[in-house]
């Protein structure tokens, strides 16, 4: 079994690999924690979201207020999702694992 330190590495590459854009915001947790974060983002733009599980079982994306984002359901199999938002008011992003869930999410906010 792959170490935290490997499955992060693993997860920053695979969105090295396909970012555009200048970088505003990125990090990774363990699945078991999630991502909740309230990125700043100016009122008016759109920017790509990235976000890439890597480990075992899968993990649910959703945007607050819910018009900002697709709710997705995220594979931990190191595929990248990428979702361009728009953004109207104060936003935040959670990502939560589902039951089981292991392994290691990765995000960034690119501005386009």
């Amino acid at each position: 079994m792959p170490s935290q330190k490997e499955l992060t590495e693993q997860a920053q590459a695979a969105l090295t690999a396909v970012h555009s854009g200048r970088m505003v915001e990125a990090g990774a947790e363990r699945v078991t924690d999630g991502i909740h974060t309230e990125p700043s983002l100016s009122e008016g733009r759109t920017y790509r979201f990235n976000l890439v599980c890597v480990g075992n079982g899968s993990a649910r994306l959703t945007f607050t207020p819910a018009s900002t984002g697709t709710e997705t359901k995220v594979p931990c199999d190191q595929s990248v999702v990428q979702q361009r938002i728009t953004v109207h008011k104060p936003v935040r992003i959670d990502v939560d694992g589902t039951k089981g869930a292991t392994g290691v999410i990765a995000w960034r906010i690119d501005a386009v």
